[in-house]
């Protein structure tokens, strides 16, 4: 404002100069035509003072009015500014709450994995404490048939002590005593040993014993023995044993299977350069390639990519596996239908759901247990033989009227 005062003053005064200067130049010719009067000086030098000051104001106007525009632009600019900045610090703000969501809605899914995965492992426990019980329960068995067997082993040692003790004054009693020993080792057979097809062929050997002695006495017997081979007959002849064996070769096998993880593929290339030095155009190309794809690589693919499978839930799924086949060896042995099924189409889901169905070994590895799971397990025993009462009745009654129960006893 001082500098516009200071312009309009140092325009004013060239134009005062100015009228000074044009009102004293006709000054000398009135002074020479007889000096006119002083109202008429005065009237002109205040017409040239009015004239200047009207040009002073106008220009005054005219700047004041360029910096007030000024100012408004400034101001609009610093506005403008402000919303910029405020609209990137919204932009920011937004950015920054979207990450911290993600972020904790990543932690959350960790925290749900690792909650299945000890779900898995108590379960793995729990399974693993039910499969010791029944270990400790098939070894309780293992041991009272084993009791078992050693008196019937005592006993058929008795029975071929007290035959060993006759002078064979009939030698048809001998054939009769020789099938009474086969029809007791084919109940053994199948009793302790689940031997179904050996007990058969005993009780066949002991009726073609009986058949050797020509007595229609031991008829009765023969048929009762003809009924037990029958009833043998009709049992599932499967070897449950066999197919416990061939459960335990399998389970070594598990740890050789192609999990269904995550493989990176390889993108390996040829890098060969050219030994020509006519070549050198297409070698520093080959180079700059190298250099290049070492820094950038982009691949597409269309299909989902799997998770990579950690070494703790690889362990997992084998250990399952190991455990789903172990309660099947252990099913067949017990002839639990149930159990052995349902463990093995455990097996087989595993095998689907964690391994590479691709993987040869596993294919053949899933038809094995696919052919384990048509096999049937179930097997119902008779309680006893019905032979064996009968025959051994018939031996005592021909031992007794051959030597008599004094003879017998010593």
């Amino acid at each position: 404002m001082a500098d516009n005062e200071n312009k309009s003053q140092g325009e004013k005064t060239p134009e005062k100069a100015a009228g000074k200067s044009a009102s004293s130049k006709p000054v000398e010719p009135q002074e020479r035509a007889g000096k006119p009067s002083g109202k008429a000086a005065d009237k002109s030098l205040g017409k040239a003072t009015a004239k200047t000051t009207t040009h002073s104001d106008k220009r005054q106007t005219r700047k004041g009015s360029k910096s007030s525009a000024l100012l408004w632009v400034v101001v609009v600019i610093t506005l403008l500014l402000v919303l910029a900045l405020g609209a990137v610090g919204y932009w920011y703000w937004q950015q920054q709450g979207s990450e911290r969501t993600d972020m904790e809605s990543k932690r959350q899914q960790q925290i749900q994995q690792l909650g299945s995965v000890e779900q898995q492992n108590q379960q793995l426990r729990q399974q693993l404490l039910q499969l010791d019980k029944n270990k400790q329960q098939l070894a309780t068995m293992v041991s009272q048939l084993a009791d078992k067997t050693d008196q019937i082993q005592r006993q058929s040692e008795q029975a071929l002590a007290e035959i060993s003790n006759m002078e064979g004054k009939r030698p048809a009693d001998w054939l009769l005593a020789e099938a009474d020993y086969l029809v007791r080792m084919a109940g053994r057979k199948v009793w302790l040993e689940k031997d179904i097809r050996t007990a058969i062929m005993l009780l066949k050997n002991a009726d073609t014993r009986l058949s050797e002695l020509a007595d229609p006495s031991v008829i009765p017997v023969r048929e009762l023995i003809a009924n037990d081979i029958q009833t043998l007959r009709q049992i599932n002849p499967v070897s449950r044993t066999s197919v416990a064996l061939t459960v335990a070769g399998m389970l070594g096998q598990v740890d050789n299977l192609a999990l269904d993880t995550f493989e990176k593929p390889s993108t390996e290339k040829s890098q060969d350069l050219s030994e020509s030095p006519k070549d050198w155009q297409q070698n520093l190309k080959q180079v700059w390639n190298n250099i290049v794809d070492d820094f950038i690589s982009v691949e597409r693919t269309e299909t989902a990519v799997k998770p990579v499978m950690s070494q703790q839930e690889q362990w997992l799924n084998r250990e399952q596996l190991k455990l789903q086949l172990m309660q099947a060896q252990s099913a067949a042995v017990a002839a639990q239908p149930e159990l052995y099924q349902q463990s093995l189409q455990n097996a087989l889901q595993l095998l689907a759901n964690k391994y590479d169905n691709e993987d040869a070994a596993v294919t053949g590895f899933i038809n094995s247990v696919q052919s384990l799971l048509e096999t049937d397990v179930t097997q119902q025993l008779p309680e006893s033989l019905k032979s064996a009462d009968p025959l051994q009745r018939l031996l005592d009654k021909r031992v007794d009227g051959a030597f008599g129960r004094g003879d017998r006893d010593s």
